[in-house]
């Protein structure tokens, strides 16, 4: 493989990448045995055609798209590790050409790190940040502690806000059903904000067993454009109501926390508030030193790195949901969310991530900030212990992805960690 790199305007680059004529052969053997499978030729079994018979019946390119599918990403990510530009885009591909016996040349086109330039960025003041822990605040964290530990239990009476219900519902549109819009004995806690708005509130009051009819229109954005603003009617019945029980502050519940009594609890919440209230003060004094030095600094940044980071939020969220259970069709489903909405609604906190990171490089350059083999394992210890993993292991991983990445990771903290100490809280 070998990389060459033109620059356009408008901070972007294009790499033109030439892979050999061996490695596409790999791709291509690769590819015929992933499909062979699924081809019918005269006179042989499924999966068992010598590959030279399917390309002479189906034409030489017959194994191209899926090889070329899984060689471009794979060369590139090899190319990427080689070129110096700071790419912060996803690449947009072109094949440029494709021979067996010849090799690939293919292009990606991407957004680089665009120019900065800084305006006082050392010694920035900032408000004053109170890390004081009032009798208010431990009394919400307590209450907070006794929410989570709560138990839901079985009751025979209608539906409360915050009750758990088990639910059957079938959704029509003009008396017409639609895909989707049943389900059986589906779990729902009333006031989640799990399904269309105004469905939740109309289940207060339902009683076990007895049908209840729930009226709604779906948002005029929603990600069925058939369904997008229609009034739809779902026949909902509740098969059981599940009450939260809160359990009392007393000693008992002390000492189930490990603590002799009350007082300790409280004293205990106090002192873990304490730290954490310091840890959030120096949070707070990092993002406003941050927020000054990039509104004193100015940049031209492309589209693509914004669209790349709204994307890259969104697919954070989906694997966060699917950490909880919470398939990603069914939150969209019942969110009535679509992928426009989405973007749009993570375009600040795209825009806040990208100009910081951005405005912190320029920092890092400037004040000479290296990455040294302690940094290195400092990360790697922390992240051991983030994952729950061996900080070997995590090396290793991080390791077989590149060095790039971890490097920019590493500068940036140290940035971040820089300009904070400068701030002055006035």
């Amino acid at each position: 493989m070998s990389v060459s790199v033109e620059k356009l305007e408008g901070s972007k680059i294009k790499m033109t990448v030439e892979v050999s004529a061996e490695d596409f052969e790999k791709a291509l053997a690769k590819a015929y045995n992933k499909e062979k499978g699924r081809i019918t030729v005269p006179g042989f079994r499924k999966g068992k055609a010598p590959r030279n018979v399917i390309e002479k019946m189906y034409g030489k390119e017959v194994f191209y798209n899926e090889a070329l599918d899984e060689l471009v990403p794979d060369e590139y990510e090899k190319a990427y590790e080689e070129v110096d530009e700071d790419i912060m885009s996803s690449p947009e591909f072109e094949v440029v050409s494709a021979e067996a016996g010849k090799g690939v040349v293919f292009t990606a086109t991407v957004a680089v790190r665009p120019e900065v330039t800084l305006g006082e960025y050392k010694g920035v003041e900032i408000d004053k940040i109170d890390a004081t822990v009032t009798d208010e605040d431990v009394e919400k964290k307590i209450q907070s502690e006794l929410d989570k530990d709560a138990r839901f239990e079985k009751v025979e009476r209608p539906v409360k806000d915050g009750d758990r219900v088990k639910l059957d519902f079938d959704g029509s549109v003009d008396g017409v059903p639609f895909e989707g819009g049943k389900g059986t004995n589906y779990s729902l806690t009333i006031g989640s904000g799990q399904f269309i708005p105004g469905f939740e509130d109309q289940l207060i009051g339902a009683e076990i067993g007895v049908e209840k009819d729930v009226n709604v229109t779906f948002p005029e954005d929603y990600h069925e454009e058939s369904l997008a603003g229609k009034a739809s009617v779902f026949k909902c019945k509740v098969n059981e109501v599940e009450e939260k029980q809160v359990p009392e502050l007393n000693d008992d519940y002390a000492s189930d926390k490990g603590f002799e009594s009350v007082k300790d609890y409280k004293d205990s919440v106090r002192s873990d508030l304490e730290v954490d209230k310091l840890n959030e003060a120096r949070d707070k004094k990092q993002d406003a030193a941050i927020a000054k030095v990039v509104e004193n600094a100015t940049m031209e940044i492309p589209e693509e790195i914004f669209e790349t980071e709204q994307k890259m939020i969104i697919r954070d969220y989906q694997q966060r949901l699917s950490m909880q259970g919470l398939k990603w069709s069914d939150y969209v489903k019942f969110t009535g969310l679509t992928m426009n909405r989405m973007m749009e609604q993570v375009r600040p906190q795209a825009e806040d991530r990208i100009k910081s990171r951005l405005v912190l490089q320029a920092i890092a350059e400037k004040e000479g900030i290296t990455v040294t083999d302690e940094d290195r394992q400092k990360e790697y210890e922390s992240m051991a212990v983030a994952y729950q993993l061996e900080v070997d292991k995590v090396k290793e991983m991080l390791e077989a992805q590149g060095s790039k990445e971890l490097e920019k990771d590493i500068v940036i903290k140290k940035a971040m960690e820089f300009v904070t100490d400068n701030a002055k809280e006035v």
